[in-house]
């Protein structure tokens, strides 16, 4: 195996892949990576639950395949020079050298190492842009409970040519649809995705990208329903090159649709970056036990935040009200993942990876570099509610009066009787 490739276009590849490996194999064999050179250079890594395949062009002295460790192999090709990179095998080793660097890698056994999984049946296209933002949209709500295994997923749900990502924790529930392309006319189908492998894959997506879903539609209807049944399996995406499955989970997702009131008794509006940038400087006050309590008047909501014995803050921002219960409060990192996510509309950050903190994108930091948070994009939020102990919906008020894409139902908190 021998082979030329161009720094950048290695190192981007590298880490791409090197990102879907598991953090603790279950076989040292499936920390590697694995390079083959033919037609050009593919890069891959699979530990039986997730996938990921990058294919490069690459000048081609002599083909082979090889297994080296991932991780180093992304340590290495990310701190080498921006030169031109030449790879090439030895018996046992991998070496990589890179104007005045050299390395030599010791090879992993490539018998022990699983085939990659095959590409499950083709089920439509959508343009990459869209599905990432849809994605950031619903992923700050999946749940982190393991014990729930459906609850950190999210439900892909397609009919027609409307695509439904849908993702709870309990505590709130993110919905959003958007247009795609079935490869089959009316196709009804349903799938419970990790939230991992949702994550992963936004990854590979640009704007103006058709990126390919495949997966295997359930056979039959849900019971009680007309919907069907999840799909089984693989799915994966596919765009610019980049390939990943991941295995589904089993079960059945909430019928969340059920779970949206038909009507609400209060209904505010507001400018989104003047309510999203209220909500984050008073929660600074907040401990986790505290909730942001928004209580309205005309023209105006009242934002504020408390730590009993501490501190409190309110800012007060221009709003418009109708109803007849003025006060409602919420966990603030709830709140503030609806406030963000609907505001966002088709903007598309990078989908956010479970665990992280809202509002942060999966590189790091709040603008995925470690620096201040992400620009609010212009536009008005709209909060629905009953009464203080029943959810709200929020949601992007809707300047033509179609149904909104996105809709966030959030279970408010009692605050605590003030004194």
């Amino acid at each position: 195996m021998r082979f030329r490739i161009e720094h950048e276009a290695l190192t981007d590849a590298v880490a791409w892949v090197a990102r879907a490996l598991p953090s603790r194999p279950v076989l040292p064999v499936l920390a590697g990576m694995r390079l083959e050179v033919g037609d050009g250079l593919a890069l891959s890594c699979f530990d039986y639950e997730l996938s990921a395949t990058a294919r490069l062009a690459t000048d081609v002295a002599e083909p082979g395949t090889a297994l080296v460790p991932g991780r180093l192999l992304a340590e290495i090709t990310r701190s080498l020079p921006g030169e031109p990179a030449e790879f090439g095998s030895d018996g046992d080793e991998v070496t990589l050298m890179c104007g005045s660097a050299e390395f030599a890698l010791v090879s992993l056994p490539l018998s022990e190492y699983p085939a990659l999984p095959p590409s499950p049946p083709l089920a439509g296209t959508v343009d990459g842009g869209e599905l990432a933002a849809a994605l950031a949209q619903v992923l700050p709500a999946v749940s982190r409970d393991d014990t729930l295994p459906m609850l950190t997923a999210v439900s892909l749900d397609v009919d027609g040519e409307v695509m439904t990502l849908a993702a709870t924790d309990r505590y709130r529930l993110a919905v959003r649809t958007l247009q795609w392309e079935p490869s089959q006319p009316g196709v009804r189908a349903a799938a419970l995705v990790p939230a991992r492998t949702m994550a992963d894959a936004a990854r590979t997506m640009a704007p103006g990208t058709r990126v390919s879903v495949s997966f295997a539609a359930g056979e039959g209807p849900r019971s009680g329903t007309r919907g069907p049944r999840p799909a089984e399996g693989m799915i994966a995406f596919e765009s610019g090159g980049r390939r990943l499955t991941g295995r589904l989970i089993g079960g059945e997702f909430i019928r969340y649709e059920s779970r949206f009131p038909a009507e609400f008794g209060s209904r505010a509006e507001v400018r989104a970056g003047s309510i999203i940038e209220a909500v984050r400087r008073v929660s600074l006050v907040a401990d986790r036990a505290s909730p942001v309590r928004l209580t309205f008047g005309p023209g105006r909501v009242a934002v504020e935040a408390r730590t009993e014995g501490r501190a409190r803050a309110v800012e007060t921002v221009t709003a418009s009200f109708h109803g007849d219960e003025p006060a409602i409060a919420f966990n603030p990192q709830y709140l503030l993942d609806g406030l963000i996510a609907a505001a966002a509309g088709s903007v598309a950050p990078v989908a956010r990876q479970p665990g992280q903190r809202g509002g942060e994108a999966a590189g790091g930091g709040a603008n995925g570099d470690g620096g201040a948070a992400p620009a609010v994009p212009p536009g008005t939020i709209r909060l629905e509610f009953t009464s203080p102990a029943k959810p709200a919906l929020i949601t992007a008020a809707p300047a033509d009066g179609e149904p909104p894409e996105f809709r966030y139902l959030v279970v408010p908190l009692r605050p605590p009787e003030r004194g």
